[in-house]
């Protein structure tokens, strides 16, 4: 049962102390209250997922446009989603190489997910493709990895600080967004789902 489901109860009073009696009609009216508030939950704000799972769906496709500092969560090729994102110090252009702190641009795919990244989750780009891969070769070059859709650092406490990272492109080639988008993100975005990185 999820928590937007669960019904609180008052805490039993102390041993020794009697309960205050409440009249009849005060009991009833906290009941009436308290079932309403069910019955709204319930068929308005729903159940295991939220409201908007529960009336979208998943995305079926995720956008990056990175000159314009978007992510867009898209289905039948309408946008559900729009958030404002960071990227990699470096953000313009393909990313080569490892450490060049480029945000790769192509067509990748969302193909895991870690719960317990140093980022406040993180959903993993499949870069580098084959194409990337055969790049980086002939480069005589290593073309990195472990890019991910992710949140702000977990070891980031200070509101004041954390505030800061939301003024610039701060990654190592990642997309970042707040917390509550990526916990948004990550509801809304199956394993498997397609993401193009655009310039």
């Amino acid at each position: 049962m999820c928590d937007a489901c669960t019904i609180s109860t008052t805490a039993p009073a102390p041993a020794g102390r009697p309960r205050p009696r409440r009249s009849r009609a005060g009991r009833l009216g906290r009941a009436l209250a308290g079932a309403l508030a069910l019955a709204y939950a319930l068929t308005l704000g729903g159940c295991g997922g939220g409201e908007t799972a529960k009336t979208t769906g998943y995305a079926d496709r995720v956008l990056v446009k990175k000159s314009q500092r978007k992510l867009q969560l898209l289905k039948n090729g309408k946008v559900l989603k729009e958030y404002r994102i960071a990227l990699g110090d470096n953000p313009f252009g393909h990313k080569i190489q490892e450490g060049d702190e480029r945000t790769p641009v192509g067509d990748y795919v969302l193909d895991w997910r870690n719960p317990r990244s140093n980022y406040h989750k993180a959903l993993h780009v499949s870069y580098p493709n084959e194409q990337d891969q055969r790049v980086a070769q002939a480069l005589g070059v290593s073309p990195g990895g472990m890019i991910m859709v992710h949140g702000l650092p977990n070891y980031v406490t200070s509101p004041v600080v954390r505030a800061e990272y939301q003024r610039r492109d701060w990654t190592n080639g990642c997309i970042a967004v707040n917390d509550h988008e990526i916990d948004e993100i990550w509801r809304l975005v199956r394993d498997g789902t397609p993401i193009r990185i655009q310039e």
